[in-house]
């Protein structure tokens, strides 16, 4: 795509596309996300993203400028969809704790979409509201303003880790998938204790939990680590 754009209130199409729909930045987004978990990064092309949607693939142009700025808008798709089914209750550490599965749980939904743009900074609506809803929780919560600073980058970036790792598991082929598990049992359990007396004094722990993905676990740490630090504060406060 070229650095022509047309401002949003001359985007909308007048005329239906080849299979009778009007062309909206909305319905763009969700076909190019459609179209990268069917086929990877090398469907979000111009013409590849214009013949499923029935439309010239210059009339893209009047939306996004070239196919990052695309990206971009599918990666803030993604915090949206987490952000429209959150609900708040006003205990800070089970609203994180429901946030970040929430978004992790996105990312798995979307594994090849999520790979592509969970490291990137988007700067549009829904990752503003993301952030200053995180940062909301955290100091309503009684964190000073640096403490809300620094839990809000550990517990985003450490969403998205996970999110990325855990979904580019998910978008291994099925066999793959199967054979990087049954390494645990066939290989890992079998370890000699004379050699190898940890992994052998925890085999059966290791199979049954490598599996998994540790995202839960390492969460609650997280979150236990910042409850801790919010008590310190507490406590010098009252000192």
């Amino acid at each position: 795509m070229s650095e022509r754009v047309v401002p949003p209130t001359a985007r909308q199409r007048r005329r239906p596309t080849k299979q009778g729909v009007v062309l909206s930045e909305e319905l763009i987004v969700a076909t190019a996300l459609r179209l990268i978990e069917e086929h990877g990064a090398e469907a979000l092309s111009v013409r590849r993203l214009g013949r499923a949607l029935g439309a010239d693939p210059s009339s893209l142009y009047r939306y996004f400028r070239h196919t990052d700025d695309l990206m971009l808008a599918i990666a803030d798709e993604l915090i949206g969809r987490t952000l429209r089914i959150w609900r708040p209750t006003g205990d800070w550490r089970a609203d994180l704790r429901d946030l970040g599965l929430r978004m992790h749980a996105g990312a798995l939904a979307h594994p090849r979409a999520a790979v592509l743009s969970s490291y990137r900074v988007t700067g549009r609506a829904y990752e503003i509201q993301a952030v200053e809803t995180i940062l909301g929780v955290l100091r309503e919560a009684g964190f000073p303003d640096a403490d809300a600073v620094r839990i809000y980058h550990a517990f985003v970036d450490q969403s998205l880790a996970f999110g990325t790792l855990d979904s580019a598991s998910t978008a291994l082929p099925k066999a793959a998938r199967e054979a990087e598990t049954a390494v645990w049992r066939a290989t890992y359990a079998r370890l000699p204790r004379a050699t190898h007396p940890h992994i052998a004094a925890t085999a059966r722990h290791l199979m049954a939990d490598m599996p998994r993905s540790s995202y839960p676990a390492a969460l609650d740490m997280l979150l236990s680590a910042a409850a801790a630090r919010l008590a310190e504060i507490r406590e010098r406060a009252e000192a």
